[in-house]
């Protein structure tokens, strides 16, 4: 993994927190409290251009600058992880994610992922992604369902990353969403970028951001929530998640974005997957089954 670096700017809710407990709050749950500690005593960290130590409390308006170094593959270990594998030939597997699997490591979480199983499962996985994510072409969020294509060689990986990159493969989710959603379908085009506010959420952002469409379908309304078909135009981080919470009917559990509702997770699944085989050149589609809960909510019918 490449090194990174990572800006953020003291809020005044903020003020007197200090620099470890920011950071942890701050920046995603894949960097534990103790990495970033490690990277404070290494230098990594500077306030307003300056070493800064884990002790230090926070002041309103002090920058901050993060480097993350690069990291080695020694790292990553193969772990006995069990993997529902839809398909799978001398190139690809498409795999079924559970809601509750990371896809892959990132510092300072480095087993219990997708790519941590796989290694376990197959040794031979494409390294176009970089020592972080052998075979991994696309990702889902940790807490969505549903299905990824892997590959196992660099020249599958390549062609099908150029397919996502092109917008020639297909992703098609299932979401329930809160309250009733009054168009049976629209396309939502709203660029979306890191929140201004908390470097953890992205947000609809017309200054910082990258253009995002996402087209949705209404396929049943109920009381008080609506089960929807949603087709990405784009592939932002948690673009689903962000675009539905703006029009104002977030993803039922998503606490990230605006609602808790009956699920301990976002109500959202990738239920269909299409793409050109790299190495036929046939079409291929796949479709998973909604998980339980998401079944569940939609036969009981109401929150």
């Amino acid at each position: 993994m490449a090194e990174e670096e990572i800006s953020l700017k003291v809020n005044l809710e903020d003020k007197g927190k200090r620099m470890d407990k920011f950071l942890v709050e701050k920046l995603p749950k894949t960097f534990s409290r103790a990495f970033l500690q490690k990277l404070i005593a290494g230098g990594h960290v500077l306030l307003d251009g300056e070493s800064a130590k884990s002790h230090f409390k926070m002041k309103a308006g002090q920058s901050i600058e993060i480097t993350i170094p690069e990291q080695k593959v020694s790292l990553i270990s193969a772990e006995d992880i069990p993997i529902d594998i839809v398909y799978e030939d001398e190139d690809l597997l498409v795999v079924n994610k559970p809601s509750g699997l990371v896809v892959h490591p990132a510092p300072g979480n480095y087993s219990g992922t997708l790519v941590n199983a796989l290694l376990g499962y197959c040794k031979n996985l494409s390294g176009e992604g970089g020592a972080f994510r052998p075979g991994i072409v696309h990702r889902i969020d940790k807490d969505v369902s549903g299905l990824l294509v892997v590959a196992k060689n660099d020249r599958a990986h390549r062609s099908l990353s150029k397919q996502f990159k092109a917008k020639a493969a297909s992703r098609v989710y299932i979401a329930l969403v809160k309250g009733v959603v009054q168009l049976d379908n629209d396309i939502i085009e709203l660029p979306i970028g890191r929140s201004p506010r908390d470097w953890k959420k992205m947000a609809v952002n017309f200054v910082d951001s990258r253009e995002a469409i996402t087209r949705y379908k209404v396929l049943k309304r109920f009381e008080d929530f609506t089960v929807m078909e949603v087709t990405l135009g784009t592939g932002r981080t948690h673009q689903i998640r962000v675009h539905m919470a703006y029009i104002g009917h977030p993803i039922l559990g998503d606490e990230k974005y605006g609602t808790k509702g009956k699920l301990f997770r976002p109500a959202l699944h990738a239920k269909t997957l299409g793409f050109t085989h790299p190495a036929t050149s046939k079409h291929m589609e796949f479709t998973s089954e909604l998980p339980d809960d998401m079944k569940e909510l939609i036969s009981r019918g109401h929150l």
